[in-house]
C-alpha cells in the first residue's frame, strides 16, 4: 500500500466515519480497511486526535506555529548570549 499523507482536517474526517461504520456494529479492521488506512493508522490517529474538534484542531494548530516562533526567538537569544559572552572574555585584559 502507497504511503499517503493526510490534512489534519481529512484524518478527522475519516475517523468519522471509521467511528460509524464501528457503530453500526463493523469491526475495527474492516472499517479500517473501507475508507483506505491501516487499523494501525487508525490506532495512532486515535491516540493523536481523540476526542478533537474541529475548532479545537485549528487551536491547536495556531499554538504548534506561536510555540515554533518563541523557540527560535530562543535559539536567536541563546546565540546573541553566547556571542556576547565570547566578546566579553575577549575584551577582559590579561593578568
Amino acid at each position: 500500500m502507497a504511503r499517503k499523507r493526510h490534512s489534519d482536517e481529512d484524518v478527522l474526517k475519516l475517523m468519522r466515519e471509521i467511528e460509524l461504520k464501528l457503530s453500526a456494529g463493523s469491526d475495527v479492521v474492516s472499517a479500517c480497511r473501507s475508507v483506505g488506512i491501516s487499523d494501525a493508522t487508525y490506532y495512532n490517529w486515535r491516540k493523536r486526535f481523540g476526542g478533537v474538534g474541529r475548532s479545537q484542531l485549528s487551536e491547536m494548530k495556531n499554538l504548534e506555529k506561536e510555540n515554533a516562533r518563541l523557540k527560535k526567538i530562543v535559539a536567536e537569544l541563546e546565540l546573541d548570549k553566547l556571542i556576547l559572552k565570547g566578546s566579553l572574555n575577549h575584551l577582559k585584559p590579561r593578568a
